[in-house]
């Protein structure tokens, strides 16, 4: 996939700028907080339907304004392409595809894909599971809209089943009458959202290993395995026995989830185990295993999105080469340079014919030539 231009209208501190890009590597630079990442956060946005920097839409839109626009130019499946959002401070947006209003976020998934690499992901292994939930989530939701409209049911039914747990003790009717149904409800979508992560995280894991290989010479193996509600040696193939298995968790199980007023089994427990050389990377991975095994991570979602929609993403990189030793920064760019790379840094120089522009406060400068 191409970016060719992007326009906006009072996102973040860009009151209006059209910026093009051109195949190969763009280079945004400039001084800190003069928006860079604000115009990588608008392209991903294309991408994913939200901020990945905060969790409400209205902050996005430039202080004391009332709405925002922005519209993404791109070629996709060999055709010229636009994305086009309307974004208002009360957590309100219109959305359209190539001129087509879209009713639903699902609709948009994966008309443009783009992987996102910063400074935070280099955290990836070392952190929680919610990391590594996140991670798969945002990656298969671009490939399958499915999998997003369960995981939207999901995390609904989630919500409603722990309110529910909450005033059990003061609403045991009202609990005795309804639990079975949200509970049902849970591990139907637990299932599909189980095997879904399971088929992912194995296609991944072929990519993670090829490319730890290359930057450690064969000298370390990784695997990963996917933890998921019905432990790591399920056939999460077999839905109705996952299925079968979370609803007995999730209906023998109701003093201790009562006591702690919250829904304790189901996908939102997952994890991913990454052993190195067969040891827990999270705990005995030197900083550099851990920050190879991430980059390797986020150069695999590249990887198999070109086999679910036969090309690359686009690739964006904040500020993440300079977290990276000479090494890495050398690997990431041979693995990526042949693609379209939109990256923001703080140093013009170091990086070989590349599309340049100057960001400063909110405007965008192209240098080029």
């Amino acid at each position: 996939m191409i970016v060719k231009e992007i326009r906006l209208k009072n996102f973040r501190n860009v009151k209006e700028a059209k910026v093009s890009f051109a195949p190969g590597v763009n280079v945004l630079y400039g001084d800190n907080a003069e928006g860079k990442t604000n115009l990588l956060e608008a392209v991903y946005f294309a991408a994913i339907g939200k901020s990945f920097r905060g969790q409400h839409l209205s902050e996005v839109v430039s202080f004391d304004e009332t709405e925002a626009s922005l519209s993404l130019d791109f070629i996709g499946g060999g055709r010229e392409q636009n994305i086009y959002f309307r974004l208002f401070g009360n957590r309100m947006r219109t959305v359209e595809k190539n001129k087509v209003h879209m009713t639903r976020m699902s609709e948009l998934m994966g008309a443009f894909r783009a992987v996102l690499f910063c400074p935070e992901h280099l955290s990836l292994i070392k952190e929680g599971p919610s990391e590594r939930r996140q991670y798969l989530d945002i990656a298969i939701s671009s490939a399958e809209p499915l999998y997003l409209a369960s995981l939207q049911r999901y995390n609904r039914v989630l919500k409603q089943r722990n309110a529910l747990l909450k005033t059990a003790e003061e609403e045991p009717q009202n609990f005795a009458a309804t639990i079975d149904v949200w509970s049902a409800q849970l591990a139907k979508e637990a299932a599909y959202i189980a095997r879904s992560r399971h088929r992912y995280l194995t296609r991944a894991a072929v990519h993670v290993q090829n490319c730890f290989a290359d930057m450690t010479e064969d000298r370390e193996k990784p695997t990963l395995t996917y933890m998921g509600p019905a432990g790591r040696d399920a056939d999460y193939e077999d839905l109705a026995a996952v299925e079968a298995y979370c609803l007995e968790k999730l209906t023998t199980r109701h003093e201790r989830e009562i006591a702690a007023g919250a829904t304790l089994y189901g996908v939102h427990k997952d994890d991913i185990e990454v052993l190195l050389n067969g040891k827990e990377a999270r705990l005995y991975g030197s900083q550099g295993q851990q920050r190879s095994l991430a980059l390797a991570f986020k150069l695999a979602e590249g990887e198999v999105c070109r086999e679910d929609c036969g090309e690359y993403p686009v690739f964006l990189l904040d500020d993440v080469l300079s977290e990276l030793d000479g090494g890495r920064r050398r690997y990431l760019i041979e693995k990526i340079g042949d693609k379209q790379v939109i990256l923001t840094t703080c140093e013009e120089d170091g990086f070989t014919s590349p599309r340049r522009i100057l960001v400063k406060g909110g405007t965008y400068t192209p240098q080029d030539g």
